[in-house]
């Protein structure tokens, strides 16, 4: 089934996938990390999944979430009527809960209940016996139960149940995890579940009080975002699937139930400009606490509550997302240097104060340790924020970001009256600007390179005015956008650099990839604040209309085959279309466009 026919549900601890046939294709549990037990999304029904369908042909699909919410309903017509089901997880208080409640909206409907419980992202069958008239189904650490008034019956290592509805009537199943050497917990009653689950979202989505053009939107990106992150401890995962394919057919599947550095700043200017100072707030947090240590071994990405061993795996039972193999679990690149993330600490940490969060005391020592780190290190090659896998060149986005983090120590010291040797730093910061704009820019094509040395172009480079390294109006900068509009906008969407050749793609991968979303939106944000704004506009406007009906986004977008590609739904995407949403209604006269200079103190979201 193609990404847009999925919607979410998820409790904040984890999501599940549900297709608009009525399928759960993919659910892992307890946590976003964990084995999934319904893996048919990455393999077919066999590998684990659980769907609630009628017998009979269906005539027509609509689905939908209930208000700003995360509780979703599908409809499905028939010859004999119509039914609705409504799915949703309870906000967890122990364990982890999917219910669904199937209610007869026309005439008498007569459905079937298929559930293929596979642990272990399906390469575990499960010992499956009724006890106190719910089913359990045990199998190492993990157990599920379901609770239904439904009888059900196995068939081939499968448990089905056929019934109907009529008008009126309504149908629960709810299915729990627990740990198998715990007790089972109680079933949660359906009906109270679902009203106290639409009064947390509503009041939740509540808080946001922002209007305009794009409202709905950004409402449903929010609640997204919110979807995508790990409540105990505040970290937000880059996306809640593995190992779906950028290139369909292709080896470019990532494992995505992580949270990555690269996107601490853009998360909190989202979650921080729709007022929700809590979730910034828990976020700045998690970061803290999880790059403390020494500053050489900083990270790109950590665990949920900042683990830091994430192996990659293989799994070659499953035969993937349309035939796109390998699956993978883990994510080697968490091995990587990536020089750019010391800036995106520095940033998100002055952007927090700037924001008026309460400072964390030990913040500006975590800061000034990689500070004195990066002054002897930032010259070095690395991976680039895109994680190649073909060596560590000098990458110049990681040289801007690395100046990031000199401009922000500065601001810091200068704007909240934080200890440091100034004057070094200011003359680090202007030897790394001099550095990129030497090694970084060609002046034959007149645009910043992805490389030092290097021809190709790299989307990243939109973000120039936007962290502030240089002003829009600069010929340089200008001179990329229109590099990048010319070489990288592939009908109107943006690719992060130049691929398809399998022998000679700057990230060592054979294959091409879809044009990276996020990139499209920064495009958005490099137009609006280089006064392009018609166009800007017409360009937000098109990649809205690639979301699905129930307006979620992946990593990238298939031009050639018109498709939602990569891991689903992606919270880089999402923060993205916030934040452009809001650059789109501000208004942006000259001085709002000089603030894009290198000497804001503290930056609005539109220049950092």
């Amino acid at each position: 089934m193609q990404l847009e026919n999925y919607a979410i549900v998820g409790d904040t601890h984890t999501l599940a996938l549900v297709g608009n046939d009525g399928s759960i294709d993919w659910l892992c549990v307890p946590r976003f990390d964990s084995g999934a037990c319904f893996a048919a999304l990455l393999g077919g029904p066999d590998f684990g999944h659980w769907k609630l369908a009628p017998k009979g042909e269906i005539r027509a699909v609509r689905q939908r979430y209930r208000g700003a919410t995360l509780i979703l309903e599908t409809e499905l017509d028939t010859a004999d009527g119509t039914v609705r089901l409504i799915d949703f997880m309870p906000i967890r208080d122990r364990t982890p809960n999917v219910v669904r409640i199937v209610e007869g909206v026309r005439g008498t409907v007569t459905l079937a209940m298929e559930l293929v419980i596979r642990y272990d992202y399906g390469s575990i069958q499960p010992w499956v016996h009724s006890e106190g008239g719910r089913l359990h189904a045990v199998a190492g650490p993990d157990a599920l139960v379901l609770a239904t008034p439904v009888a059900t019956h196995g068939k081939r290592f499968t448990t089905a149940a056929e019934f109907s509805v009529a008008r009126g009537q309504r149908v629960p199943f709810t299915l729990s995890w627990h740990a198998s050497h715990t007790a089972p917990p109680p079933s949660p009653d359906p009906e109270a579940a679902l009203a106290d689950t639409e009064a947390w979202w509503l009041e939740w989505s509540a808080r946001w009080s922002g209007d305009g053009p794009y409202h709905d939107a950004v409402q449903r990106s929010l609640v997204v975002l919110k979807a995508l992150t790990y409540a105990p401890s505040g970290g937000i995962v880059a996306a809640g699937t593995t190992s779906l394919p950028e290139d369909l057919g292709g080896v470019r599947n990532w494992d995505y139930r992580y949270c990555w550095l690269r996107d601490a700043t853009f998360t909190l200017q989202a979650m921080l400009h729709a007022g929700y100072e809590d979730e910034a707030r828990a976020w700045r947090d998690w970061l803290l606490r999880a790059v403390a240590g020494e500053p050489a071994r900083l990270q790109i990405m950590y665990g949920l509550a900042g683990e830091r061993r994430i192996g990659e795996l293989e799994l070659d039972w499953l035969p993937g997302y349309e035939g796109s193999r390998p699956v993978r679990v883990g994510n080697a690149a968490i091995g990587q240097r990536q020089l750019d993330v010391y800036g995106e600490l520095m940033d998100v940490l002055h952007l927090g104060r700037c924001a008026g969060l309460p400072d964390d005391p030990e913040a500006w020592s975590v800061q000034r340790a990689c500070l004195d780190w990066l002054e002897s290190h930032w010259q070095e090659p690395d991976e680039g924020m895109w994680e190649v896998r073909s060596g560590r060149r000098n990458f110049t986005f990681s040289k801007i970001m690395v100046w990031a983090a000199f401009d922000r120590a500065i601001k810091s010291v200068e704007t909240f009256g934080g200890d440091g040797p100034v004057d070094r730093w200011r003359a680090l910061r202007d030897a790394v600007h001099a550095d990129v704009c030497a090694k970084g820019f060609d002046p034959a094509r007149n645009a910043f390179t992805q490389a030092y040395g290097s021809p190709e172009l790299d989307a990243s480079a939109l973000l120039v005015p936007i962290v502030g390294f240089l002003p829009a109006g600069d010929p340089r900068v200008r001179g990329t956008l229109d590099a990048i509009l010319r070489e990288l906008v592939v009908d109107g969407f943006v690719q992060r650099y130049p691929t398809g050749d399998r022998m000679h793609n700057p990230d060592g991968l054979p294959g091409g990839e879809g044009a990276f979303l996020a990139c499209s939106f920064w495009l958005v944000d490099a137009l609006a604040i280089a006064g392009r704004r018609d166009e800007a506009r017409a360009l937000f406007d098109r990649l809205l209309a690639v979301r699905n009906p129930v307006g979620l986004l992946s990593e990238e977008y298939d031009v050639e085959h018109r498709r939602l590609v990569g891991n689903f739904p992606q919270a880089f995407s999402h923060i993205a279309l916030v934040n452009s949403a809001r650059n789109l209604t501000v208004e942006l006269g000259p001085a709002r466009q000089r603030a894009t200079s290198t000497h804001r103190p503290c930056g609005d979201l539109i220049a950092r």
